[in-house]
């Protein structure tokens, strides 16, 4: 059994190992609903962007030091109004899932949700994947909607659910 310890990823020591695990999930699941792999190039950009705007990369180490999970999140929307709520994303190496990887980073994005005071986390799952939606279900999330063939990869249409989480913060939410 490995023992796995939570990390904060940086762009120097992750993101050849994230890139290899968002590549696994292009080309092997509906996870992501994208058709080519990524390239380094796309990780500078994701990497910054997440730096600019303050987002956490959250990963977990076996204990060997190699990368098996990592999740982060976005901007829900680019609006202002919207500036309280976010997206989320987790994703874990093939070999490691069902090990509880996905709830730890899962369970920091909350916390860290809260640390910057948003007030709602949104997933879009696809609707085949029952080991996310089970886990987001088991940690509080609740289904609020399906768009029904809302992508079409591996020669099917893909339905999307989203789930989401209300959060105690901010305290004193503000227009502007």
């Amino acid at each position: 059994m490995n023992a796995y310890t939570k990390v904060s990823c940086t762009f120097e020591r992750h993101a050849s190992q994230i890139l290899h695990i968002y590549n696994d999930t292009i080309a092997n699941t509906t996870s992501l609903y994208e058709y080519e792999p990524r390239t380094m190039q796309t990780m500078e950009l994701w990497f910054a962007t997440k730096r600019e705007k303050n987002f956490p990369v959250i990963g977990v180490e076996s204990d060997d030091g190699a990368l098996v999970g990592f999740g982060s999140y976005g901007a829900f929307r680019p609006y202002p109004a919207k500036k309280y709520s976010v997206e989320h994303s987790v994703y874990v190496h093939p070999e490691h899932r069902g090990r509880g990887v996905g709830k730890m980073v899962l369970q920091s994005l909350v916390q860290a949700a809260r640390g910057n005071d948003l007030h709602v986390m949104i997933g879009a799952i696809d609707t085949a994947n029952v080991g996310s939606i089970s886990l987001h279900e088991r940690l509080g999330f609740k289904k609020v909607g399906t768009i029904e063939q809302v992508g079409f990869k591996f020669g099917r249409w893909l339905d999307m659910d989203f789930y989401q989480m209300l959060l105690d913060t901010p305290r004193h939410p503000v227009d502007g």
